[in-house]
């Protein structure tokens, strides 16, 4: 991942400020100008809008006042209460904040030397797998003196406001971040990767044991720097409706804590150890709560002792903070997005993973070998033509984290293009030594397909057997043009990497060691009546593919006679003359013992489905039968 810093429309913080200080004026942003066009492209503010600079409105006017804390932000009159939770999550986060707010003390303003103010600011955000920084004025709009879009609650404090003012800028105009998703606003304040995990359709309320699973994978990202949010899912009437418990609907809370809190009171709680899992959010209001059980004064805090609930900062007014219980988050909240801090470090006592990130596009060729964007796998005459990357699972099993991000689309807003492609990706387990792009779908087996969804980034988290698998990002219809960024994370090497060539590239010494004449694709699915090859009568078999000195080995399947390999080969071939084995043996501490073999002609007019054939050893018939599927074609493009 790029980790340099790359200046937004080649604007300098440092040489600007120090134009300003040397000239002896305050910076005006040529990029994004005091006017209605950096405010709205069709919706104005609801009164007159004067743009102010800090100390217009404040005497004392500061970045931060006593800190950041995620108390400092309340919403303005633009709907973007899913910004607001993304920074009250951000203040959480000491590391996170201080990369957002670069230099934060030399942006502060200095009452020593207030010649030095130079009225400007800069703030990064990651960007599509960049830092970008990106330098504003500090002129704000507000109406009747004060702000209208995002503030502090102290009228001395700025770091919100001005903030705020940057990603706008970024997104073309404050309007344009009306509506949108907490979680692309995480990622854009940290690179994280964001999981969108809905509770409503995974009914984690009803299965005790999902739900506490679930706990504990958030408690689990909570404490290792990840950021979580949640929301009401709403018709467009109930936008930001008041519910009767309190909870308002088509809104963004942040979770500000994930905590198993422990019950009673002295000694007693400490040997009897029990506990309950909590879950502590805000409203970006700055107001109204729940009011259920476990919020602010409910009877249930009677079952907490003293020095726990100090812990825990439990306080008694209506500041939009409050607790719940996880059962009933589960029971209430629709939707939470799941923002995770991936840990590449190589020297970590947390768990670290391997991360792969490409860059590609969904582009439009009259040929269909070039074309790269073929739509999801409905498309079945084009979904091929899609970008494919090809990974190792080299584990007996590993998960696997795959994020696919498309381009933000909010600065198109003003032109009316602003809506998110409906994009998502599907995995396909194909053959041990594939190393060309995937032409056929013969046995090779989709393994997962993601959701489609005109979200910004879609995400799967899933456990992988061992093997090579292909990743086809892709729009739900075909011949849909954008950029991507794929990024795939493993637990060991993956050797993630792009598929670009679709055969064997004919090199000057082809003429002299010979080019491939035809392609095959061996399928071995399974072995029945194997020989007993120990005394519990058993055997450790695996599987091997020959062809002109190339060949795949299957896993060994522990202590069976009818194993199921599930096993693939692709053989590009010189001498069509020259047969295939397929070899089944017993894997053995002293001496792998051999069990038979089947030989394959593998010529073009060979039977293409499915058969079961009688392993044998030169000509001997051995016991056991092997069930596999073998294509040759002589077009290289065909598999």
């Amino acid at each position: 991942m790029v980790s340099s810093v790359k200046p937004y429309k080649k604007q300098h913080y440092a040489d600007l400020k120090n134009d300003c200080i040397r000239n002896k004026t305050l910076f005006e942003d040529p990029e994004f100008p005091a006017t209605n066009a950096s405010l709205y492209y069709n919706k104005p503010p609801p009164g007159r809008v004067k743009w102010k600079r800090p100390g217009e409105i404040s005497k004392k006017p500061h970045l931060f006042v006593e800190g950041i804390s995620s108390h400092d932000l309340n919403q303005g009159v633009v709907g973007n209460c899913w910004f607001v939770a993304a920074c009250s999550c951000l203040a959480l986060k000491p590391k996170l904040w201080q990369k957002v707010i670069p230099d934060w003390k030399e942006q502060e303003w200095d009452d020593k030397h207030p010649e030095n103010y130079a009225g400007i600011f800069h703030f990064q955000f990651w960007i599509f797998g960049e830092w970008i920084d990106v330098v504003v004025d500090d002129r704000l709009p507000t109406i009747n003196e004060e702000l209208i879009y995002c503030h502090s609650k102290d009228p001395n404090e700025f770091w919100s406001a001005l903030l705020e003012k940057a990603y706008a800028k970024l997104s073309g105009c404050y309007q344009s971040l009306e509506g949108g998703n907490t979680g692309d606003a995480v990622v854009d304040f940290s690179g994280a990767v964001s999981e969108a995990i809905s509770l409503e359709e995974g009914q984690f309320y009803k299965d005790q044991g999902k739900q506490d699973k679930l706990f504990d994978d958030l408690l689990k990202v909570y404490d290792r720097g990840g950021i979580i949010s949640c929301s009401i899912r709403a018709q467009p009437h109930e936008i930001e409706l008041k519910m009767i418990n309190g909870l308002v609907k088509g809104h963004a809370y942040s979770v500000t804590a994930v905590k198993r809190v422990r019950l009673g009171h002295g000694l007693l709680a400490y040997f009897k150890n029990e506990t309950i899992p909590l879950i502590r959010m805000r409203n970006p209001w700055g107001k109204i709560e729940w009011k259920g059980a476990w919020s602010d004064s409910s009877e249930e805090w009677a079952k907490v002792g003293d020095t726990e609930r100090h812990k825990l900062g439990i306080t008694v007014e209506d500041d939009g903070e409050f607790w719940m219980s996880f059962t009933d988050w589960c029971k209430f909240f629709t939707d939470a997005d799941v923002c995770r801090v991936i840990n590449t470090s190589l020297i970590s006592v947390h768990k670290t993973w391997n991360e792969y990130v490409h860059f590609g596009s969904w582009s439009k060729n009259a040929d269909p070998l070039l074309n790269r964007c073929g739509g999801c796998a409905n498309h079945k005459r084009t979904f091929l033509q899609n970008p494919q990357y090809l990974f190792d699972v080299t584990k007996e099993t590993d998960e696997v984290l795959i994020s696919l991000q498309q381009r933000d689309m909010k600065i198109h807003r003003p032109q009316g293009h602003g809506e998110n492609l409906t994009i998502g990706f599907g995995i396909f387990k194909v053959e041990l030594n594939r190393k060309y792009r995937l032409h056929d779908i013969l046995t090779q087996k989709c393994v997962n397909t993601s959701t489609y969804i005109n979200a910004r980034t879609v995400f799967m988290r899933i456990s992988l057997t061992q093997g090579r698998y292909v990743i086809f990002p892709t729009t739900f219809q075909p011949f849909t043009l954008g950029d991507f960024m794929l990024r795939v994370f493993t637990d060991v090497e993956s050797g993630c990497r792009e598929l670009t060539v679709d055969k064997p590239q004919v090199k000057c010494w082809s003429s002299i060691i010979g080019y491939p004449q035809a392609v095959t694709h061996v399928y071995v699915h399974s072995a029945e009546g194997l020989q007993n090859q120990d005394r519990t009568g058993g055997a450790d078999p695996y599987v091997i593919i020959s062809c002109e000195g190339k060949s795949v080995k299957s896993t060994i399947h522990k202590d069976t006679l009818n194993p199921e390999f599930a096993t693939s080969g692709v053989f590009y071939r010189k001498k069509l003359s020259k047969p295939i084995t397929v070899q089944v043996w017993n894997s053995n501490a002293v001496k792998d013992e051999f069990m038979g073999q089947v030989v394959l002609s593998g010529s073009v007019n060979d039977p293409t489905e499915p058969q079961r054939l009688q392993l044998t050893d030169q000509g001997r018939q051995m016991p056991g039968t092997i069930g596999l599927r073998i294509v040759t074609s002589v077009q290289l493009t065909a598999i």
